[in-house]
């Protein structure tokens, strides 16, 4: 299995940026697609973004689309999630996760937590108005 942890998390003012960093140790990162999901107080998780095993293709919610952006290093065993334009509705728990059915990628299958079978401890983002 993979371990994941992830780290770059804080508070900013609305308007700001952050990077989120998930590092993954363990299996090979390079078999694994993985995700970016949030949860907020009183909220389900939900899905934020999500990226197949070489980095090609990244899918996003419509509400970080344009703002968000998904990578990942396989070479460094690392996933990205850099956030511009942050606004207080973004504030939430943010989690990376892995999936090792990397060949069932795709729009509908990568946007559903229970398709991932590993999970980092979560970083908290606040963002402030």
């Amino acid at each position: 299995q993979v371990q994941l942890v992830e780290s770059g998390g804080g508070s900013v003012q609305a308007g700001g940026s952050l990077r989120l960093s998930c590092a993954a140790s363990g299996r090979t990162f390079s078999n694994y697609a993985m995700g970016w999901f949030r949860q907020a107080p009183g909220k389900e998780r939900e899905f934020v973004a999500a990226i197949n095993r070489s980095g090609g293709s990244t899918y996003y919610a419509d509400s970080v689309k344009g703002r968000f952006t998904i990578s990942r290093d396989n070479a460094k065993n690392t996933l990205y999630l850099r956030m511009n334009s942050l606004k207080p509705e973004d504030t939430a728990v943010y989690y990376c996760a892995a999936d090792p059915k990397a060949f069932l990628y795709g729009g509908t299958y990568s946007r559903i937590a229970g398709n991932y079978d590993y999970w980092g401890q979560g970083t908290q983002v606040t963002v402030s108005s």
